[in-house]
């Protein structure tokens, strides 16, 4: 029986003339980490609006399991900054949700404390985790966050997304990430899928860093790319040589 929350077969998206996605075959599984990398204009946005149905493929199939719960953190979210309101009023924005649901949704996003504050004194980093927590109150067995660290620094960025493992190891949900940075989000992810209009390689963290389209998709050289690894790397999991890992990369052409 698969175990597909979600899967693309060889999907393509255009605006008009303008092919943005082309034959995008890929899948999340349930409690799978994937992070989506790629530069500015590489279809990353246009890939999650077609996951969340937002946009309709031009070819290609989008599969979805019949239970799919799809919760979704976006990058921003722009709210007046003159209309006081608390966490706990802005949880429950339409309405509908019980005293206990928003409590455990700001407890699973580490915040539980929170509900008091006003959403204009948080931080950066704790309405990031807000927003998260509103993104868990469906119940989602699928998460989706569209660069949800943007404007954090390191630790808060790495913060966060140690976060998000701790929900996908309590909730057994799978996760979808977009980010610019590999070597931010490697510790926590457990396959990346490198886009620039299409997959240009997918597989585990360290064998697509050490790749050459991803190397090439990010105008490093091999000592840049490196470095970013070794200063990010997760000392606990097997040490495996490059030639091994790079057998774990799928090359697309």
């Amino acid at each position: 029986m698969s175990n597909n929350l979600i899967k693309c077969e060889a999907l393509s998206v255009h605006f008009g003339k303008r092919r943005v996605l082309h034959d995008i075959t890929m899948s999340v599984d349930v409690g799978e980490i994937v992070t989506v990398i790629g530069p500015n204009g590489s279809g990353k946005t246009t890939l999650f609006k077609a996951l969340i149905g937002a946009i309709k493929p031009s070819v290609g199939a989008l599969i979805k399991a019949p239970n799919l719960k799809i919760g979704y953190v976006p990058q921003k979210l722009h709210i007046d900054e003159t209309l006081p309101m608390t966490v706990k009023r802005f949880m429950n924005l339409p309405g509908g949700h019980s005293v206990n649901k928003v409590a455990k949704a700001l407890e699973y996003a580490g915040i539980p404390s929170l509900d008091k504050q006003q959403v204009m004194d948080l931080s950066g980093g704790q309405f990031q985790r807000v927003l998260l927590a509103r993104a868990l109150l469906g119940s989602p067995n699928l998460l989706l966050l569209d660069e949800a660290t943007q404007g954090l620094d390191h630790r808060g960025a790495a913060d966060f997304y140690r976060q998000i493992a701790e929900v996908r190891d309590r909730l057994g949900c799978g996760i979808v990430m977009i980010s610019h940075e590999l070597h931010v989000v490697m510790r926590r992810t457990d396959r990346v899928i490198c886009l620039n209009g299409h997959i240009c390689c997918q597989g585990e963290p360290e064998a697509v860093g050490e790749s050459p389209e991803y190397r090439t998709l990010f105008g490093l050289d091999k000592d840049e790319a490196a470095l970013y690894l070794h200063q990010n790397h997760h000392h606990s999991e097997s040490k495996r040589s490059s030639a091994d890992r790079a057998g774990d990369v799928q090359h697309v052409r």
